[in-house]
């Protein structure tokens, strides 16, 4: 399977479907909320996703209500407008990196594989993980394993990887968790691996700034009424998304008016919701899912 739907039914319920309504998906990737989505929708009612890996396309639905666009969905506003769309009912997100992904071992992605370094999730890029190990300065790659993993030795682990790029191009997973080898404490192996790896892909797929970007454009075209539904899987996500719905913004605080009104755009319909026990046996991938969902005022 391409991937598992993390807490599907949760998230379709979420919406809060109108048959007749017009939806966005922002990660299509194997298609499986996109189909719940457009299993509530009338003949009328119409589904616009995005996903800008190659691979996604081969999952595309047929249907007459569905439009797959291949590009970051930081570009939705514009999409919206060339399909001559400028209002929506709904936007939902699952911003987890997708199974497939992981288990394509000529992507880089995972710890488990002996593969070329990448993690691209759109393929025509030129920029790599390569290029942020053998390229960034001690500081750059310290600043992202912090801000991106959390990581309290990230100096130590820049330096590392510097020295180690001096003797030879890092450019295999086996090579870098050689590297690492000495960071990790035994029994959370494979959680530290983690940490570093998220941190190189937040880095090339520049993911945090692009959530940044669509999140700010969600006010001006989701109806009043309309919803918006948020799956994160790290803290550095979900503190992005909650901020957004609580304040309107990034900041701790929200913005205010001339009159000194705060003036946000949503309302949390829920506090959140994570999946239950028998989905995470199922799919041990959903077990760090947040599911955040806000109603447009």
């Amino acid at each position: 399977m391409y991937h598992s739907p993390v807490m599907p039914f949760e998230s379709i319920d979420s919406l809060n479907i109108l048959c007749d309504g017009i939806y966005v998906d922002l990660t299509f990737g194997g298609g499986g909320h996109s189909k719940l989505i457009l299993k509530n929708l009338s003949d009328k009612g119409k589904l616009i996703a995005f996903d800008q890996d190659m691979d996604a396309l081969k999952n595309k639905i047929n249907d007459s209500r569905f439009v797959l666009i291949n590009q970051n969905f930081k570009f939705l506003q514009q999409n919206l407008k060339y399909n001559n769309i400028f209002n929506i009912d709904g936007v939902f997100a699952d911003l987890g990196v997708s199974s497939h992904q992981f288990d394509s071992a000529d992507r880089g992605f995972s710890i488990r594989y002996d593969s070329e370094i990448d993690m691209r999730m759109n393929t025509n890029s030129s920029f790599d993980a390569q290029e942020i190990l053998n390229e960034y300065s001690e500081s750059q790659l310290s600043n992202i394993l912090f801000e991106y993993a959390d990581l309290r030795n990230s100096k130590n682990i820049a330096k590392a990887i510097v020295n180690a790029r001096f003797l030879e191009k890092i450019t295999r997973t086996s090579q870098l968790n050689e590297i690492l080898s000495s960071f990790l404490p035994k029994g959370f192996e494979n959680k530290i691996l983690a940490k570093v790896y998220q941190a190189l892909r937040i880095e090339v797929n520049q993911e945090l700034q692009a959530l940044k970007e669509v999140l700010l454009q969600l006010p001006s075209l989701v109806k009043k009424g309309g919803i918006i539904s948020f799956i994160t899987y790290h803290s550095i996500e979900d503190r992005i998304v909650k901020r957004f719905i609580q304040n309107g913004c990034f900041d701790s605080e929200s913005p205010k008016n001339e009159f000194g009104v705060a003036e946000i755009p949503f309302k949390k319909t829920f506090k959140f919701i994570t999946p239950s026990i028998k989905e995470i046996k199922s799919n041990s991938r959903a077990r760090s899912a947040k599911l955040r969902s806000a109603i447009k005022l």
